[in-house]
């Protein structure tokens, strides 16, 4: 029988960043209200795509990957935060 060899592709990681239960409390709101915030590889940096029920827009800036993932945490927060307070 003949192996067959493929070639191992490597995707791109921003690396890790340590999250609290309360970013996690965003992002699962956030998630289960169509809000949906990545980072995104532009070429050797990173920038934050914010996607709000299917529009989907882009943060103009590029960032390190520790920096980009800090600003998607502060976008999560930021959206948590303005539509809890529609809500109340």
């Amino acid at each position: 029988m003949k192996k067959k060899y493929f070639k191992t592709q490597k995707g791109k990681s921003a690396g890790p960043h340590p999250y609290t239960a309360e970013d996690m409390r965003r992002v699962s709101w956030c998630i289960n209200n169509n809000i949906r915030i990545a980072t995104v590889p532009v070429n050797s940096e990173w920038s934050v795509e914010i996607n709000l029920n299917g529009s989907i827009n882009l943060d103009p800036k590029t960032y390190s990957g520790y920096d980009a993932q800090t600003k998607m945490y502060e976008y999560y927060k930021y959206y948590y935060d303005k539509n809890i307070q529609k809500s109340e």
